[in-house]
């Protein structure tokens, strides 16, 4: 891929499936080259395949795992190398199911990585170029999760948390620079997700799930207009982030109860 393409260039992590490959999908029909960031090669090329039978757009394969330091700063020199992306997306990220001090602590160190350190590194690394030319957008995926707690899922909502904030506060700083970033939030999902933690979706009513291209629609349509925060789709993820701030703390650790007592009889986390 030349980087003095005319057309505008979007890197995109956790790009191998579910909401990452359609943000590949809808930024290459926007006239987007592509830079696909993943584990799994083979995923990344079948997509790559898959989207140059629609378009023309030039897509670089960067098989990279970002929870590794080296591989991490390898695709961070990429980006600035670039000479400025016009589209960063951080949505590579997993969750894991068990309990916090019952979970092997090196999923939960990977988790942070993932979450935290590459999002701030790829954001940093993106972001001189966009600032100098005056332009360009970060989506960062976070979670609906990450304005709750969850049982068996700390680690998982916490980083969600932080994702949400930190987006939070790069908006504030960039105000004026004509960088455009957003938080996205989105609930449950069809997408592999799930499936690599090997939780079921049955436990969960079909209403509350969205295909993970309306995610993005979503996403797209909120950042053209500089919405910092979007959750997706149904209304009542929307109105469960409203009234959060307002609920009690006793309510909440009563809440948290139920949800617990429904993991030990099922087996299954609850989890968005």
């Amino acid at each position: 891929m030349s980087d003095n393409s005319p057309r505008p260039l979007a890197l995109i992590t956790g790009a191998s499936s579910g909401i990452g490959a359609e943000f590949a999908r809808s930024l290459a029909k926007r006239g987007c080259d592509l830079i696909l960031v993943a584990r799994r090669e083979d995923k990344l090329r079948k997509l790559a395949d898959d989207i140059h039978q629609d378009c023309d757009a030039a897509i670089e394969i960067f098989p990279a795992d970002l929870a590794d330091d080296n591989q991490r700063h390898a695709v961070a020199d990429r980006i600035r190398q670039t000479g400025g992306l016009e589209y960063l997306v951080n949505n590579a990220g997993f969750g894991t199911k068990e309990r916090f001090w019952q979970a092997d602590f090196a999923s939960q160190d990977i988790m942070a990585r993932l979450h935290v350190l590459a999002v701030m590194e790829l954001c940093h690394a993106a972001l001189g170029d966009m600032v100098k030319k005056g332009g360009g957008n970060i989506i960062n995926t976070a979670s609906v999760a990450g304005f709750f707690q969850s049982p068996s899922n700390v680690v998982y909502c916490s980083t969600k948390a932080w994702i949400i904030s930190f987006t939070e506060g790069l908006a504030f700083e960039l105000v004026g620079s004509g960088v455009n970033v957003q938080a996205l939030c989105p609930g449950y999902t069809l997408s592999e997700f799930h499936d690599v933690m090997q939780i079921s979706r049955d436990g969960i009513p079909k209403s509350w799930w969205l295909p993970a291209n309306v995610v993005v629609h979503d996403s797209l349509a909120a950042l053209a207009r500089r919405k910092l925060v979007c959750v997706p789709g149904l209304w009542r993820y929307k109105l469960l982030i409203a009234i959060s701030p307002f609920l009690p703390r006793w309510l909440k650790y009563r809440v948290a109860a139920a949800r617990h007592k429904r993991v030990i009889k099922t087996g299954k986390p609850i989890m968005m």
